[in-house]
């Protein structure tokens, strides 16, 4: 928030305390020097002094309403980034964040909406306060004593309600939410609970907590009966005051339109400050308070975050690069469900990649392919059993840690509003150019950065095709140092030809490649397959599978079948020798018809 801001609010704001100011006095002057001695064109003088301060009030009202953006939005940014920040450290930790959608729109909205309530009542009760303080001493100073302390009264036990008020608003929130979770299942369950005839036990379940938010709540609704106590002691006593006092005050020499004039200031510059204050802070500042509270509490800065400021015993003895080239990829029995009722994606799996090693994984859609890629990359932790990378657990990894060892390139790539360097390094920032451009020419990505302007030019992802932020992501990976990568189906939007191209890159990088196989000729290009049925795990190479494994030849025979193939005619079965992207003939005698027709379409002709 700049000073400048600041500044420019309280200076348009004292363009409204002459109106405060004036109310009082304009009306005792009107009446006691103009309509009670029949001096009508005095009178209307006042009353038109009066209109010209309320004018000026209103013009520095609406600049003030202009400059709230500049208050609120600083505070929404702020917000959004620490959610977001959140959520995302989380995600890559394999923590599920249900809530930060709700957090980023209703409850940084809420937050955002309050604050501005908050600025608005807080200010105009200053600057009324201060005008009629001013005001109410320069028409009498017996009346400033007799309305003002009562006022102030009023204001403080405000205060003091408002912090009672706050406390109570908090537990009625996590009341609610105790009431929900206990509902919850029994509302989900309602069908079974009426067949079981067990009403009286689920009736139990939520009896205790929906007791407790009414006790709750009957404490907050005698809160929210204090607040017009405070508004009573505050507005209306100090109008009750100068009314029995005005018998003395007017023997004293106070005249009727002084004695009016301090009612003026009390009707129109005390009562409405006070009951905006107490509306605003009453509402918004309570609705403010407590949901700010709650994003705090979930939003933590990353700097707070365990990954980020506790270090575990497993990040201590964090593996490096070269351990994993001695270790490689290891799972043990892993098992992950998305749900405690859910049946498993993947059962017992057992794994060993070495180091170096090229694996294809195929199998059905939906059988667990991604979440195999998501386990491998520490980004989910499993239900049961290990991933190990480099000999040490995925899921107790620092982000941090996981990067220096693995690379994962998704289904959907992303790309970011920046320059193409920034794009292409940002796994490896300090790569020099020679090596991006190596890297991009690898994956065939060089015609694309050309044409897009250099290095320097800047990306527009949304003018990008998904195929075009593909071969960007998948340049990234290449340059990244880490010795695993990971393909998730991330050439997907590429054709068979630009797919062999990007795959042999990775496979000549060096390091150990996975590939979660789109098409039959990734599977054909690896060392090793890992066919999985949702049921167990079959790894070998294409041989081995081909003879044993029933589900690998009917995905043989589906994808043989499939668009990718048929269109293109094979005029000449043979393959190219020295062509390292083609099979040999050794290889190639082992494969069925409806296989080698699939080599030979994807191979450069």
């Amino acid at each position: 928030m700049r000073r400048s801001s600041i500044v420019a609010l309280c200076s348009w704001s004292l363009l409204e305390v002459p109106s405060s100011a004036l109310s009082g006095i304009a009306v005792a002057h009107a009446l006691d020097d103009g309509f009670l001695r029949h001096r009508t064109g005095v009178g209307l003088a006042w009353i038109g002094v009066l209109l010209a301060a309320a004018t000026l009030a209103a013009l520095g009202a609406r600049r003030v309403f202009a400059l709230l953006g500049n208050f609120v939005e600083p505070l929404r940014d702020v917000l959004v980034r620490r959610v977001v920040d959140a959520a995302v450290t989380r995600g890559v930790a394999g923590e599920r964040d249900g809530g930060a959608t709700a957090r980023l729109t209703r409850q940084v909205e809420t937050v955002r909406d309050s604050f501005a309530g908050i600025i608005v009542a807080v200010r105009a009760f200053v600057v009324a306060a201060l005008g009629t303080a001013v005001g109410a001493y320069a028409l009498d100073p017996l009346i400033a004593a007799i309305v003002l302390p009562p006022f102030v009264a009023g204001f403080a036990l405000f205060l003091g309600v408002l912090r009672v008020a706050a406390a109570r608003q908090r537990a009625s929130v996590l009341g609610e939410e105790k009431v929900a979770a206990a509902a919850g299942p029994v509302l989900a369950a309602v069908r079974d609970v009426a067949a079981a005839g067990a009403e009286e036990y689920a009736a139990d379940l939520v009896r205790g907590p929906v007791l407790a938010q009414a006790r709750i709540d009957r404490r907050l609704a005698r809160t929210a009966a204090l607040r017009q106590l405070c508004f009573a002691v505050g507005g209306w006593l100090p109008a009750l005051l100068l009314l029995a006092a005005s018998p003395a005050l007017l023997r004293r020499g106070l005249t009727a339109g002084a004695l009016v004039g301090g009612l003026t200031f009390v009707v129109t510059g005390l009562q409405p400050a006070l009951r905006g204050v107490i509306s605003g802070l009453g509402d918004s500042g309570l609705r403010f308070s407590i949901t700010m509270a709650r994003l705090l509490d979930a939003a933590v800065p990353i700097a707070a975050l365990p990954e980020a400021s506790e270090t575990s015993a497993a990040e201590k003895s964090a593996p490096t690069p070269t351990d994993f080239a001695t270790n490689g990829l290891t799972l043990r029995a892993v098992t992950f469900a998305y749900g405690p009722a859910s049946e498993p994606v993947l059962r017992d799996l057992d794994l060993t990649v070495a180091p170096g090693e090229h694996l294809a994984v195929v199998g059905p859609s939906g059988i667990g392919k991604s979440t195999m890629a998501a386990l491998i990359c520490g980004l989910r932790r499993p239900d049961a059993g290990a991933v190990l990378l480099g000999g040490a657990d995925a899921a107790d990894l620092a982000p941090g840690h996981l990067a220096r060892l693995r690379v994962l390139i998704p289904q959907e790539a992303y790309v970011f509003a920046g320059t193409l360097r920034q794009n292409l390094s940002y796994l490896a920032p300090d790569a020099p150019d020679e090596r991006i451009a190596a890297s991009v020419a690898a994956v065939g990505a060089a015609p694309l950065v050309a044409r897009l302007g250099g290095l320097d030019a800047i990306v527009a992802p949304n003018e990008l095709s998904a195929g075009e932020r593909q071969l960007l992501a998948l340049a990234r990976a290449h340059l990244s140092p880490a010795p695993l990568a990971v393909l998730d189906e991330a050439t997907c939007h590429l054709d068979p030809i630009a797919e062999r191209h990007a795959e042999q890159a990775f496979a000549d990088r060096g390091g150990t490649l996975i590939v979660i196989a789109h098409r039959l000729s990734s599977a054909l290009r690896a060392e090793r397959v890992l066919v999985l049925d949702g049921v167990r795990a079959d790894a070998g190479s294409h041989d081995e599978l081909t003879a044993r494994s029933a589900l690998y030849r009917e995905l043989l025979a589906h994808w043989s079948a499939g668009p990718e193939s048929g269109p293109r005619p094979v005029s000449d079965p043979a393959l190219v020798p020295g062509d390292p992207h083609r099979l040999d003939p050794a290889a190639r005698a082992g494969l069925g018809d409806g296989a080698r027709q699939i080599v030979a379409n994807s191979a450069v002709t």
